[in-house]
This record gives C-alpha cells, sequence and structure tokens, in this order.
C-alpha cells in the first residue's frame, strides 16, 4: 500500500541524540484543509466560559470526537541524521510511504 503525505513539523529529538521527528499529515487532508500547516496544536483548539463547559470539551477530546490527543491524525516518524541530511526533506514536501507485510515462513 503506498500513501502520500505532506510534511507538516520537523522536530529536533527531544534528548538531544542524532534524530528528528518528522510528522506528516495525509496530502487529502492538507486538501480539504482539515489541517493547518502551520498550528502544531491543530484546528482544534477550542475556548471556555465556564468549568462545565471545560469538562463536557475535555470528555469529547478524549474520547476522540475531536481528533483526541493523537495529533489530530499525523503520522510521525524517527529518522536518523544521516537520512535526514540525504533525503532533505523540509516542511511542505511531499512524500510517500510505501507499506508492505514481511512474508513470514510459518516457522
Amino acid at each position: 500500500m503506498k500513501k502520500e503525505y505532506v510534511i507538516v513539523r520537523i522536530d529536533a529529538a527531544p534528548d538531544g541524540a542524532p534524530y528528528v521527528i518528522v510528522s506528516l499529515s495525509s496530502a487529502k487532508d492538507i486538501k480539504e484543509g482539515n489541517q493547518p500547516l502551520s498550528s502544531p496544536f491543530g484546528s482544534n483548539i477550542m475556548g471556555f466560559s465556564n468549568m462545565d463547559d471545560m469538562m463536557k470539551g475535555l470528555n469529547k477530546m478524549l474520547s476522540g470526537g475531536m481528533g483526541g490527543l493523537s495529533g489530530g491524525g499525523m503520522t510521525s516518524l524517527k529518522i536518523d541524521m544521516h537520512e535526514y541530511k540525504e533525503l532533505g526533506l523540509s516542511v511542505g514536501d511531499k512524500v510517500y510511504l510505501d507499506l508492505t507485510k514481511a512474508e513470514s515462513l510459518g516457522v
């Protein structure tokens, strides 16, 4: 299966290790305007006027009604610095992921 993605974020390793975290969003979502390129928090930021509204909104977010806390449909890859420099990736680039299932020998 081959899927098309757009790079929406590139972050340094949080522990200072020699790798980067590349966050991808489906090209289809970007075209439909479901996920903005510039906001790391997605488009589901809400304001609350009282505690009851906040709790209702929080329950909805945790149950996945608003994309949840999983990054709003983003896929993240951990890439070592050598691969990152070799590929020359930048935000906004289209990339393709080709997923295949490993053959099992039944051992």
